[in-house]
């Protein structure tokens, strides 16, 4: 872990290297997604069995296996544990709530003459949603990801997720049930984004794709990009702590680890103008490290890819912090509000000592699906506007025409487009 006062010898190198966590080489990958994705495209669903066969250590029989029955994740559903059920609903509720808040409403402008402006907004026809199965399965990632495009008004949703051993998750497939998703089919990595990116004899063609992955499944979304649309390149989870003298290091020290136990590529960095916090929070990561059952998982990504950073002033400490842009930012200070305006980029921000990352994770409301790897400096959570697009709604009155239509002429004859300028011309008085 790099553990360093901001104004030491060779800070600058240093938050550097710390600035390119989220760098992904995707070069060695490249040349095998590639290779997937045109078997695909070629062979449709014997592609598919054959990836299944060799990356999920089962075959299917039949294109028939692989879609996940219905009736399979409604019994899922009615076996959960009664308590576990009831956390279920409130996620969904709270998420559904928040994003309902987010709808965008078409619109409609008429002018004095007579001329409508407006904008339409509807809703795409298919969605695709990639939810991770490999070394962990997680429910919380289908509703983040259903939720919104059902509030978007989608018609049809299409799941992909790998199942290992043929063994589907359980509680995804209650997940499922809950949210009422029927098409769900067990297939994963790059051959599922290109499934739904093109289209199988099983797997429909969609028209966008989100949901997170690890490299080879960034990867496919990036190549299948402009062939349909996708929500973001993710990478790697992380978390960035803006810390002052009032934070307590015990709390400070698990909120890093809960992205540290994530994956041995995650980054978890805090920035504090106390040093005394700084050298606790070390010392409680320590002692935090060994009650994990992922620790080897935890230490790898905190020792490889973790920091600590005593800054001198806030002020200073806002400014690196906005640098990181981190997917998740806790600032745990005394006035966390006063420093909201001056933070720029982050993908979800926590404000206070009660606000832990992993309370978004699962039922605050907001998505958890965020920009990573300092891409929230353009890029926005999932939402209900990845599942819409819009229309410019225009309709001219000839009195409308007849005020602003010479301009239109003369700007289209400046560029020499003369069938432009004419169209307009002939319809002028």
């Amino acid at each position: 872990m790099v553990f360093i006062e901001s104004k030491a010898e060779g800070f600058d190198a240093i938050f550097g290297e710390l600035l390119e966590r989220g760098k992904m080489d995707i070069a060695h990958v490249t040349g095998i997604v590639q290779g997937i994705i045109d078997e695909i495209r070629n062979e449709q669903n014997g592609a598919l069995r054959r990836h299944i066969s060799r990356f999920d250590n089962w075959t299917p029989d039949s294109d028939g296996d692989l879609q996940i029955d219905a009736a399979a994740m409604k019994a899922a559903y009615e076996n959960l544990d009664a308590t576990l059920k009831e956390a279920l609903h409130l996620a969904y509720d709270r998420i559904k709530a928040y994003h309902e808040k987010q709808l965008p409403r078409s619109w409609f402008d008429t002018e004095a003459n007579g001329t409508i402006l407006g904008q339409k907004v509807t809703p795409v026809d298919r969605a695709g949603l990639y939810i991770p199965g490999g070394k962990a399965a997680y429910p919380s990632s289908l509703l983040m990801n259903v939720i919104p495009a059902q509030v978007a008004g989608v018609e049809r949703i299409v799941v992909c997720t790998p199942t290992p051993d043929n063994e589907p998750n359980a509680l995804l497939l209650a997940a499922c049930h809950l949210c009422g998703v029927t098409e769900v089919f067990k297939v994963g990595g790059a051959s599922a984004i290109a499934a739904m990116a093109y289209g199988t004899e099983t797997i429909p063609k969609v028209d966008v794709i989100t949901g997170p992955g690890n490299i080879f499944v960034a990867t496919a979304k990036k190549m299948v990009f402009g062939d349909v649309q996708i929500d973001m390149i993710a990478g790697p989870s992380e978390i960035g702590i803006l810390a002052d003298e009032t934070a307590n290091p015990h709390h400070m020290a698990v909120d890093l680890l809960s992205q540290a136990e994530h994956d041995e590529m995650a980054s978890s960095i805090m920035i504090t103008t106390s040093r005394a916090v700084a050298e606790a929070t070390r010392d409680e990561i320590e002692a935090w490290l060994q009650k994990l059952p992922r620790e080897g998982i935890a230490r790898k990504s905190i020792e490889e890819r973790g920091a600590i950073i005593i800054a001198e002033t806030m002020e200073e400490a806002v400014t690196l912090m906005n640098e990181i842009a981190p997917e998740h930012l806790e600032v745990v200070t005394q006035n966390p509000f006063g420093l909201l305006g001056a933070i720029k980029h982050a993908g979800a921000i926590f404000l206070g000592p009660n606000t832990p990352e992993a309370i978004g994770d699962y039922v605050a409301g907001p998505n958890h699906t965020l920009p990573t790897g300092g891409t929230a400096k353009f890029y926005s959570p999932l939402g209900v506007e990845n599942f819409l697009k819009k229309s410019s709604i225009i309709a001219f009155s000839e009195a409308g025409i007849n005020a602003i239509g010479e301009a239109c002429a003369l700007i289209a004859a400046t560029e020499g487009l003369t069938a432009h300028e004419q169209s307009v011309r002939v319809r002028l008085k």
